[in-house]
């Protein structure tokens, strides 16, 4: 929801996230906005909360997923269902802060009250008009067959910092589909971006023939909106493509832009959520604004082999550009990983991964992420160590702080390549999580498994270990990072699902170091490999590794010896959440 226009006006945006995806009884996830009419308002008034987060955000109790920055005000408008902890009874939920960790809750912004609205509000985008006035996008549901439009509403009143109150004009829909759009998969607009011709234009997701779609909608006055002839990019044999996010970055500097920005020396970054994989996909390249088509680089793929913002449970995330910063906020959604049941029982689904800072790495091939540095203002407690050698089988525990909801800030170094395993032809078409699940960190290696072993019991009955190993494969080094969630719980292994999530991570190893930060929540272990080139949020349910019987370690499992040149980790407080 960006927009520049005479340097005096600029865009804010909004996150809707409204998806979920509940694990199946076979470990696969269930299609998202599935209803189940028997659960949907059943109550959570016993919130229980052995692995409620203290520092991620969720509201107080039952279904969350679900961000604008207004006037020096972060709005988070989430998808929130008041009567129940799955998804159903769905409102916009509303809170604010002014540094995206402590939020404040208001009242519901939005829900379903109109005949363009009444069977659903779903996601969206904002964008702010000249006058410095927001207007919303969304996606609003308009019979049982859950036939899609694209309406819009305004603030009932500006001068209120908050935005409490939001209208929906009786001019709505703004835009329907044709007889070339299928009608029931056909959501999600994106913060509008102003042309060189002086027109608005947005994206809506969609599908035809499983060829996912970014259709390309412009609009002189923001009232009126016209389907270009083709799309703005499409891809074949991904499916439905869910909230669909289109931005410049730059090639000179990690500062970030607004959606608008058309100058010299930049890339577009196109992230799609594919409704069949349950995961976020993204391309970087060249938006060539005469014939308003996207062409990815040769660098980058589109699908499922491509790249991820994020390697574990993450989906429908959408970035705003953010001026008061001058940087680029992502902002997604970690739903839970065990059952529907689990969810009821525990009064409470879903919740919003830390804010990361986002740019174009120098390669210009990927994205780097990192949390946003008001983080830290919750750290507490810190312990230290550095220049500690780790040998095969060797482990090391971090005391002195509360490991269950720490951050942990770790540089590992090894002397030689030399020991890197070779790296097997038969995976090149395997994913990562596929080569982790049969290289995990219980695998003896040459150059690692090593990293770190989060919410460990004492005697590693349970444990979540997020750890590095180096392949040897032709002509280069493959470094493959994982987040192992498979012994993180003795929950009945049928009804928990438990995936070693994996990404490889694009670094030069002439140094000879690896980095790794991860963020611990009771149920989040969120980290970032290499300085943010790699990311992996799992979801974990420990019965004995909670609270102060968490136990955290550095550990080594491979030939070549791994050195702890810095480790840095603190306690974390718990944020202002409700």
């Amino acid at each position: 929801m960006e927009f520049l226009r005479n340097s005096s006006l600029w865009a804010l945006q909004i996150l809707l996230l409204y998806f979920f995806a509940f694990v199946s009884n076979n470990g696969g996830v269930d299609a998202s906005h599935k209803v189940y009419m028997h659960l949907q308002s059943t109550s959570s008034a016993n919130v229980k909360n052995v692995h409620r987060t203290g520092y991620h955000f969720q509201p107080p109790k039952n279904w969350i997923n679900g961000p604008m920055y207004y006037n020096g005000v972060y709005h988070l408008f989430y998808q929130y269902n008041p009567k129940g902890a799955v998804w159903g009874n769905i409102v916009w939920a509303h809170s604010v802060s002014t540094d995206l960790i402590n939020w404040i809750p208001l009242e519901p912004a939005i829900y379903p009250s109109k005949i363009f609205d009444k069977f659903g509000t779903w996601s969206g985008s904002a964008t702010i008009l000249p006058g410095n006035k927001p207007i919303i996008l969304y996606t609003g549901i308009i019979d049982a067959n859950r036939t899609q439009v694209q309406n819009y509403a305004i603030p009932a009143n500006l001068s209120d910092p908050y935005l409490r109150k939001w209208i929906k004009p009786d001019n709505n829909p703004l835009i329907v589909a044709d007889m070339s759009i299928n009608k029931t998969q056909f959501r999600d607009p994106t913060t509008a971006w102003m042309g060189r011709d002086g027109h608005w234009r947005i994206l809506v997701g969609s599908v035809r023939n499983h060829r996912g779609k970014a259709i390309l909608y412009r609009s002189k006055d923001f009232m009126k909106w016209t389907k270009a002839k083709h799309p703005l990019h499409t891809a074949t044999n991904t499916g439905n493509w869910e909230c669909p996010d289109f931005f410049p970055v730059s090639l000179k500097h990690t500062n970030g832009l607004d959606t608008s920005y058309n100058g010299e020396y930049i890339k577009h970054v196109l992230k799609v959520s594919l409704d069949v994989t349950r995961f976020e996909y993204y391309t970087v390249g060249t938006y060539d604004t005469k014939k308003d088509r996207y062409i990815p680089d040769n660098t980058s793929v589109d699908g499922w082999k491509g790249l991820r913002l994020d390697y574990g449970n993450y989906y429908a995330s959408k970035s705003f550009y953010d001026p008061s910063k001058n940087r680029r906020i992502m902002l997604g959604w970690a739903n839970e990983s065990d059952t529907v049941d689990d969810d009821v029982r525990k009064g409470w689904a879903g919740v919003h991964p830390i804010p990361r800072k986002l740019w174009l790495d120098p390669s210009g091939k990927q994205l780097v992420q990192w949390p946003v540095k008001e983080l830290e203002t919750l750290r507490k407690e810190k312990v230290q160590l550095s220049n500690h050698k780790l040998y095969k089988g060797e482990k090391i525990e971090v005391k002195g702080i509360t490991v269950a909801q720490a951050d942990v800030e770790v540089t590992f170094s090894f002397a030689s390549l030399d020991k890197a395993e070779p790296f097997d032809p038969s995976w090149a078409d395997l994913y990562a999580q596929d080569v982790c699940f049969i290289k995990g960190s219980t695998v003896q290696g040459g150059l690692g498994p090593f990293g770190l072993i989060t919410l460990a019991s004492k005697n590693l009955e349970e444990y979540t270990p997020v750890f590095f190993r180096v392949f040897k494969a032709q002509d280069k080094y493959k470094v493959l990072m994982c987040s192992d969630a498979s012994r993180s719980t003795l929950k009945n292994e049928t009804t928990m699902y438990k995936p070693s999530f994996a990404g490889y991570v694009d670094v030069d190893l002439a140094y000879k170091k690896l980095s790794l930060r991860s963020l611990i929540d009771n149920s989040v272990v969120e980290s970032f490999g290499a300085g943010g080139k790699t990311c992996i949020t799992s979801r974990v349910y420990p019965t004995l590794a909670i609270f102060d019987k968490a136990h955290l370690f550095a550990f080594n499992n491979g030939t070549e010896a791994i050195t702890i040149e810095t480790l840095n980790a603190w306690s974390m407080a718990d944020a202002k959440l409700h």
